[in-house]
């Protein structure tokens, strides 16, 4: 199963917080074949919201909502089940710091269920 691990942070992230924490967690899952691929990503201000309305496409800067966090990252997991998918996610310094949201990814019913 695939599951794709949002990293949810403060809008102030905390400068205090240890990187080498990530690095120590990412090293044995990408040698397990467990994390497939993540990136951190461009601060919320850096975004950009696409919407069409009345045929027209609209687009904005900056985060689409007012908010307190925001996806500051991803993972992208390839684990047996959910409960995998927790264990490996309670195990990312952000478990401590801000919070993971877990999402499987959509079986199609022509992907071979």
């Amino acid at each position: 199963m695939k599951y794709m691990m949002f990293v949810v942070t403060s809008l102030e992230p905390d400068p205090e917080r240890d990187q080498s924490d990530v690095d120590l967690w990412v090293g044995p899952l990408d040698a397990s074949g467990k994390r497939i691929i993540g990136e951190v990503l461009a601060p919320a201000s850096e975004s950009t919201v696409v919407k069409v309305r009345g045929g027209k496409v609209l687009t904005s800067r900056g985060p689409f909502a007012e908010t307190a966090e925001v996806i500051a990252g991803f993972d992208i997991l390839e684990v047996d089940d959910l409960e995998e998918a927790i264990e490996i996610a309670s195990r990312h310094p952000m478990a401590r710091n801000g919070q993971l949201e877990l999402r499987p990814f959509m079986v199609w019913p022509d992907e071979g269920e």
